[in-house]
């Protein structure tokens, strides 16, 4: 979930060690829960993937388009401007949304966009267009009615019958309604009104606790970058076993991995780029709490080194380097819906293969800096409430 409705990076205090979680994974395996399984991408086209848990599946594109964008602060989002960049995307085969309930008007543009491809498009087309979104509630009573309530605005705005996966996100783990709501979530899957259930910055232990409870996740999406490694710190080894796999966002921080950042000095005023988003701000805190703006310049020249020897950009290197990463099946990168579009450099990830040389560059510098699972704790947990 590349967004909340709480922007907190304030308490670093890391995640304690629970004996609960070390016993709950000696009690999990394959015939305690019902495992996932998820194809590698597929021999037909490096693009997708398939996140699966028993008879649930779903085809992805392996980089997602995420709207978090939409949400405010990135400029105005034209309506038609919009959903014409939708299109566009679509049309050059980077097909899956990735959005949010509270992502401003963005189940609202996904909506009228699917009715455009219902109309201007051919079935076929159709078929490969995804649209995920999340669901992030209040910690309040999750009763079968009020979930109900909730996915069937969802599914009006999207203007669809059945979510294709609905992400489900909850803030407070001293209420344990979030196995209630995911249980109400697996009913309306089972209703047909959802294709899968999955969720969104969940921590291992919590993810432990919900395959036992034998609720059918797909996937977790959780905050993912050569910066930030805590998702293969613990979450992959669960996600190994069981099959959930990992849909990643912040993969290039907001657009500081990137060119345009290189060789620039922020302790100077005015003379680099602004920090003047949402994102970038969230994620230079994530670049002071790993090892600051100095080790940040050496990843970014490793990065464009290897960009260069490739001719491809940085963020295409970051973007392929984490879904080479062990139960990562997508990577998000953020949409800024007819205002900008990296297309070209999007599509180049699919065909960029990195070598050992490359990944051992990345490493030497990555781990450099701070473990942030000791800084800031596991998955999700710079989004919990202190």
């Amino acid at each position: 979930m590349a967004s909340t409705v709480h922007h907190v990076f304030c308490n670093l205090t890391p995640l304690k060690s629970s004996t609960k979680t070390a016993g709950a994974r000696s009690r999990l395996g394959v015939n305690s829960v019902r495992c996932c399984q998820a194809t590698a991408t597929t021999t037909e086209s490096p693009r997708v993937t398939v996140v699966k848990n028993g008879n649930d599946s779903l085809e992805i594109c392996r980089v997602l388009n995420g709207m978090w964008q939409t949400s405010g602060g990135w400029g105005r989002i034209d309506r038609d401007g919009a959903v014409e960049a939708m299109i566009r995307y679509a049309d050059a085969g980077l097909s899956t949304f990735d959005m949010a309930d509270h992502y401003g008007p963005a189940e609202d543009l996904y909506g009228i966009f699917i009715n455009r491809v219902r109309r201007e498009r051919p079935p076929e087309y159709l078929e490969k267009v995804r649209g995920l979104t999340k669901w992030v509630p209040p910690p309040v009573k999750m009763t079968s009615s009020y979930v109900k309530e909730n996915i069937n605005t969802s599914r009006r705005r999207m203007d669809v019958a059945s979510l294709d996966m609905l992400q489900f996100h909850w803030w407070d783990y001293s209420n344990p309604g979030y196995i209630d709501a995911l249980k109400h979530l697996t009913d309306l899957k089972e209703e047909g009104k959802i294709k899968t259930v999955a969720l969104t910055n969940f921590d291992t232990e919590r993810l432990h606790i919900i395959l036992e409870n034998g609720v059918p996740v797909v996937s977790n999406q959780v905050q993912h970058s050569i910066v930030d490694m805590r998702p293969q710190r613990k979450m992959a080894e669960l996600c190994n076993l069981t099959g959930v796999k990992l849909i990643t966002y912040g993969t290039v921080m907001g657009g500081l991995l990137s060119e345009k950042f290189l060789d620039t000095n922020l302790a100077i005023p005015f003379a680099g780029p602004p920090l003047n988003t949402p994102s970038l701000q969230k994620y230079k805190r994530m670049i002071d709490a790993w090892g600051g703006w100095s080790l940040f310049q050496v990843l970014l020249q490793t990065l464009k080194q290897i960009a260069s020897k490739h001719g491809v950009s940085i963020p295409t290197v970051a973007v392929k380097y984490v879904l080479d990463q062990p139960a990562v099946a997508g990577s998000m990168v953020g949409v800024r819906l007819g205002l900008a579009e990296h297309v070209k450099d999007t599509n180049a990830v699919f065909s960029l293969v990195l070598d050992k040389e490359d990944t051992n560059s990345i490493e030497e510098v990555s781990k450099k800096g701070k473990d942030l699972l000791k800084v800031i704790g596991d998955c999700g947990d710079e989004y919990r409430r202190a």
